[in-house]
């Protein structure tokens, strides 16, 4: 087996400057939510890695997830592939079609064993194996033979990490997630219909640098990016805890810009980092564009009430989830309330 090229010796072959991989290494350290500190740590540990193989699955999906990669601003998805990962196998991005596509996959698998990743997006119909083939392979077939000599799996994309739409009911093909089949490897979920493209790259990266998964939460997502709300880290949660909520998409709350759990947000308890990511490098994600959370990084999300239901009136998974939700409907009550009473009694002093 060849010598695998280490990430300092493809930037040096490539003509990379030292101040351009420095930059790279501190973006990477924000990603994982690193000190500043780490920089160097990340830029020695990065420059003496050796690339990973790659082996890209898509399933049942729309193709979204792989979109989302492709319009990830940092890590860029050209350094991504060519700088730090060895891509060696991807459906939509391969220049290979049929068989000389899948003797790439067969051969990444051989000169890597034991050591390459394998990313999934899309879910894996059971079913009936014919739902969804690749060069007459079946996904549950396919997904078990690439994985038998991985290190890790990733699962990108709510489809591929909890069955997703194609999961909804009445779930026609019989669609699961990954977690539903490989049971023998270490399996981290970077959820979202489409997830938050740096949350994927960020991820490889992390791998790439610590030779490990991220710290993760009890539904196997990191931390660093799921580990929090988009409820605690919205710009709108001071409008929510003054009781100040749209009623219509059209009032002058909404013009206003207040909190848009009335309208169906699912932000609550839906853990992600759009509140600070954002989409578009950074640019604005659906609350800051007047549209409520629809709480797709969650299992289940399509099969949890009407998406414009505020959440005391749906149905969201155990009791711990109907639990807030309940709170948070007290909570309403409660600031609403107490905002009304304060412009009671604002009135009367002006009367006064």
């Amino acid at each position: 087996m060849a010598r695998l090229e280490t990430v300092g010796e493809a930037l040096a072959r490539q003509g990379v400057s030292r101040r351009a991989f420095l930059k790279f290494c501190a973006a990477t350290t924000s990603l994982m939510a690193l000190p500043p500190s780490m920089i160097p740590r990340v830029a020695a540990a990065l420059e003496a890695a050796r690339r990973p193989s790659v082996i890209w699955l898509s399933f049942q999906e729309c193709t979204g997830c792989t979109e989302s990669l492709t319009r990830s601003d940092s890590p860029t998805v050209e350094g991504l592939i060519f700088d730090v990962i060895s891509l060696d196998y991807h459906h939509t991005l391969l220049a290979a079609a049929g068989e000389a596509a899948e003797l790439d996959r067969k051969q990444a698998m051989e000169e890597n064993w034991g050591n390459y990743l394998v990313v999934v997006d899309g879910s894996i119909p059971l079913g009936n194996p014919g739902y969804s083939t690749i060069a007459g392979i079946s996904n549950v077939d396919m997904l078990q033979e690439t994985v038998e000599g991985a290190a890790a799996v990733v699962a990108v994309g709510t489809c591929a990490a909890f069955g997703g739409i194609p999961h909804a009911d009445p779930n026609p093909t019989g669609a699961v997630g990954v977690g539903e089949i490989v049971k023998d490897k270490p399996i981290i979920n970077v959820s979202g219909c489409p997830p938050i493209p740096v949350a994927i790259t960020g991820v490889l990266a992390q791998y790439l640098t610590f030779g490990q998964l991220p710290e993760m939460d009890e539904l196997g997502r990191p931390k660093a990016f799921f580990g929090q709300s988009i409820h605690d880290r919205c710009y709108r949660r001071p409008f929510y805890d003054n009781g100040q909520f749209a009623e219509s998409f059209d009032d002058e709350g909404a013009r206003a810009g207040w909190c848009l759990f009335k309208l169906g947000c699912k932000g609550p308890i839906t853990y992600n980092a759009c509140a600070t990511v954002k989409w578009n490098s950074g640019t604005s994600f659906p609350i800051e564009a007047g549209h409520p959370c629809l709480g797709c990084a969650e299992p289940n999300f399509w099969d949890k009430g009407g998406f414009y239901q505020p959440l005391s009136e749906v149905e969201w998974g155990g009791w711990t989830q109907l639990g807030t939700a309940a709170a948070a409907g007290a909570a309403i009550g409660a600031a609403s309330a107490l905002a009304a009473r304060s412009k009671q009694k604002k009135a009367r002093e002006e009367e006064a």
